[in-house]
């Protein structure tokens, strides 16, 4: 039997209609995370910041330490691993944040079990922070949340830029260890107006600046972090004659290591906090 013209132009036009519709209609939304777990001191604060309640299920010891971690008491409130594969394993994670600083070998076990892992880079510009937050909110199904927090945090961040003052500061803790340029700590710093000593030297990185350099350098400001509990040698330089002198008359400033550690909305406390010493 026939169709009759008109029905089957009809029906022609209403297949081509839906053929064409097919792009606009929605992906499929994949699932967020239920069962996350965090191997690293700073995917472990990202991850508590944005989290939904239930959905992440274990961050790394390191967090509820108060010396490295500003989201210490949050921590307590989650089961804590020390990283091993198997460890991890049992918890039955469906995603795993890791840092590209992370063992390769427990990242390596845990992908051949079939667990999917994350690697994520550490910030080491105060501009890496706010692309941070988004990429976790990302992975975590929290992109409103994230974006909220990624634009205070912006927001904040470009009314503490200060021009630079001409003033040099120094960061000399253990051993005279200390931070130079393509470092988080350098850009806290130079956001704070300061010269950072140690890039100025030619350090790039993390890396060691001899007191007799630091001496003879006479930097406006010196930023040192408090002793850790027990003893080194390390610590010993912290107390050496020549450092005590030149602390007499220079301003000082006892860090708190955690806002230094992790790029977070918290670093704008270290910036902060810098800005308050050097016009002392």
């Amino acid at each position: 039997m026939w169709h009759r013209p008109d029905a089957f132009r009809r029906s022609l036009r209403l297949a081509v209609a839906l053929v064409l519709a097919l792009p606009l209609l929605p992906e499929r939304v994949e699932a967020a995370p239920q069962r996350v777990v965090s191997l690293n001191l700073c995917t472990d604060q990202l991850a508590m910041l944005l989290a939904a309640p239930g959905q992440l299920r274990s961050v790394s010891w390191l967090a509820a330490d108060p010396r490295s971690s500003v989201m210490a008491d949050a921590a307590r409130g989650y089961p804590l691993n020390r990283g091993g594969a198997e460890e991890i394993f049992a918890l039955r994670p469906d995603l795993v944040l890791a840092s590209t600083w992370t063992r390769r070998e427990t990242v390596f076990l845990l992908r051949r079990l079939g667990v999917e892992v994350v690697e994520l880079a550490p910030a080491q510009r105060l501009d890496d922070i706010a692309p941070a937050i988004r990429e976790m909110a990302a992975l975590l199904g929290r992109e409103a949340e994230g974006e909220g927090i990624a634009r205070a945090f912006t927001e904040r961040l470009s009314a503490l830029r200060s021009a630079q003052t001409g003033r040099t500061a120094a960061i000399w803790e253990a051993g005279g260890y200390t931070s130079g340029a393509a470092t988080l700590s350098h850009e806290v710093l130079s956001a704070a107006g300061l010269r950072n000593l140690a890039a100025y030297e030619g350090l790039a990185g993390g890396g060691y600046l001899p007191l007799e350099r630091l001496v003879a350098a006479q930097p406006d400001l010196i930023l040192s972090s408090a002793p850790w509990p027990g003893a080194s040698r390390a610590e010993d330089l912290l107390r050496h004659p020549a450092l005590v002198a030149l602390m007499a008359d220079t301003a000082g400033l006892m860090l708190r290591e955690a806002d230094w550690v992790c790029g977070l909305p918290q670093t704008l406390e270290a910036i902060e906090d810098v800005k308050d010493a050097g016009t002392r």
